[in-house]
């Protein structure tokens, strides 16, 4: 059984080890880090996301990503907007030359974009049936807060 367990948990690191350095490659081609990277990918889903519910749906604390988007900010990929009706709020968007940086990473030359779409590739069964198997994984993993 030791065996079998230690399969699972082998065979996950090497997943998660193999998406980071495909974004880690794409992220060094678009001359950014793969955290900003992961950063501006999610503001383009989100806009006008504030710090907190970035650093929430990034998983990191309020000070690591107030500094990721720091240095966003100073090489130009982010702003932050301040609306005229609530100046207490500040939203975090995309500006055009960071908009640009992630087109780059959606185009064709991106590796991770290409492996990503070999993968669903496989059967809508074979997909629906390791989501299916990985929510269970999750679920017996978590620790269940109260």
């Amino acid at each position: 059984m030791a065996v079998l367990n230690n399969e699972i948990y082998d065979s996950y690191l090497a997943i998660n080890k193999a998406i980071k350095r495909l974004i880690k490659f794409d992220a060094d081609r678009l001359g950014i880090t793969t955290v900003q990277l992961k950063v501006i990918h999610k503001l383009a889903s989100n806009p006008d996301i504030s710090l907190g519910e970035l650093a929430e749906k990034l998983r990191m604390t309020s000070s690591t990503a107030s500094s990721v988007i720091e240095r966003l900010v100073q090489i130009g990929l982010v702003e932050r907007v301040t609306p005229p009706e609530n100046r207490r709020v500040v939203s975090i968007h995309l500006t055009e030359k960071g908009k640009k940086i992630l087109d780059q990473f959606y185009s064709s030359d991106s590796i991770f974009i290409k492996k990503t779409n070999d993968v669903l590739k496989l059967s809508e069964r074979d997909i629906s049936e390791l989501i299916r198997l990985q929510k269970i994984i999750l679920k017996k993993l978590s620790i269940e807060e109260e």
